[in-house]
């Protein structure tokens, strides 16, 4: 299977990618490697002197897992050129062991390059929801991905 062109997408698209299950265990061998503060791997800590009342996942934790659970549904797969960048990234509500997340990637803009006639760039906004349906983390991606007869 081959991802999907520049040309495939469609501005207003919404794709939803697989939820993704934050356990104790992914939360704090994440925070360990990548962003070992207290409140993301000492559990005593995080409930007697964090801010967040327990055991919250990094904020860098629920942008990962959130693009990687959308790169593996295959959109990206042979087309994909990488990104220019992300924008406007939101932690907006702390992520606790126990929460189950659904990134949702809206097409902002799909369009050819004028410069480049292989390629072109698909804008995503994305908004990621835990399983009571609250926002947990926001943020804009960009992708640059070849054309279907470039």
């Amino acid at each position: 299977m081959t991802g999907r062109y520049v040309e495939d997408y469609t501005v207003g698209e919404v794709i939803v990618a697989p939820a993704v299950e934050f356990t104790e265990d992914f939360i704090i061998d994440f925070a360990k490697v990548y962003d070992p503060q207290a409140i993301h791997i000492d559990k005593d800590y995080a409930v007697n002197e964090g801010s967040f009342g327990g055991l919250i996942a990094s904020g860098f934790q629920t942008l990962a897992a959130s693009f990687s659970s959308f790169i593996q549904m295959g959109y990206f797969k042979d087309v994909s050129l990488g990104g220019p960048g992300m924008d406007e990234i939101r932690w907006v509500k702390p992520v606790r062991p126990g929460d189950t997340l659904t990134p949702s990637f809206t097409v902002a803009e799909a369009r050819k390059s004028k410069t480049k006639p292989d390629r072109g760039i698909v804008h995503f906004n994305v908004e990621v929801r835990n399983q009571d349906g609250d926002t947990v983390l926001t943020f804009t991606s960009m992708t640059m991905i070849k054309t279907r007869n470039g």
